[in-house]
């Protein structure tokens, strides 16, 4: 019974150590990359600062205008981008975590890194819709965990900076459609499996939503 038991315990011992091998090996190697002091843009203080008013009397003072509707985002196809295809970078300095973003969630994508969730209810961010990204939770998002509300997220894309701030995270089934749906408020959501150290196939799903709470030109 011991020599069985202490057979038992070395293979055990022998499989968590391939898994955590694999699982760094995975993780060097998937696009993951530990952020620089200069990747967050951050918008000079005129382009924060209103312009002065002029001040006008009553006789000369023109009629007021309500300020234009914000215009709608434009519609594109993104014909130009491929699966697989790098097409942006996430940024998360809680973690000091810079993620390419590569377009597409299917395996071979997501083996590279974070992917993009295309479909008919997501768009990336200049769509300012529902951009949702993926990735494994035992190589690039193994840190998620670690994201409480209020974090800042950045997804820089075509020249643009967009800022989200982390509003709530839940774990739900991974059968969950509920997830990826359009929504009219520009959002980041990122999702993985979860538990984060589950061997083999998890249950469950990791979400973390996060609105737009503001836009940066990038030079």
């Amino acid at each position: 019974m011991k020599n069985k038991l202490a057979v038992f315990f070395i293979m055990a011992g022998l499989v968590l150590a391939g898994w955590n091998g694999y699982a760094w090996i995975s993780e060097a190697s998937a696009g993951k990359q530990t952020m620089e002091a200069d990747d967050i843009i951050v918008a000079s203080d005129e382009e924060n600062t209103p312009e002065e008013v002029p001040e006008l009397s009553a006789g000369n003072a023109p009629e007021t205008e309500l300020p234009p509707e914000e215009e709608e985002a434009p519609s594109r196809d993104y014909d130009e981008y491929d699966k697989g295809d790098e097409a942006g970078v996430l940024l998360i300095p809680d973690i000091d975590m810079k993620y390419p973003v590569y377009w597409g969630t299917d395996d071979d994508t997501l083996s590279q890194g974070v992917g993009y969730h295309e479909g008919d209810f997501t768009t990336p961010p200049d769509g300012k819709r529902h951009t949702v990204l993926s990735g494994h939770r035992d190589t690039v998002f193994s840190e998620l965990g670690d994201l409480e509300d209020g974090t800042k997220m950045y997804m820089q894309f075509e020249g643009v900076q967009y800022e989200y701030e982390i509003q709530k995270t839940w774990i739900t089934d991974a059968e969950d459609r509920s997830v990826i749906v359009d929504k009219d408020d520009p959002t980041l959501t990122l999702t993985t499996c979860y538990p984060f150290s589950f061997i083999g196939p998890a249950p469950d799903r990791y979400i973390i939503e996060a609105p737009l709470v503001n836009v940066t030109e990038m030079d």
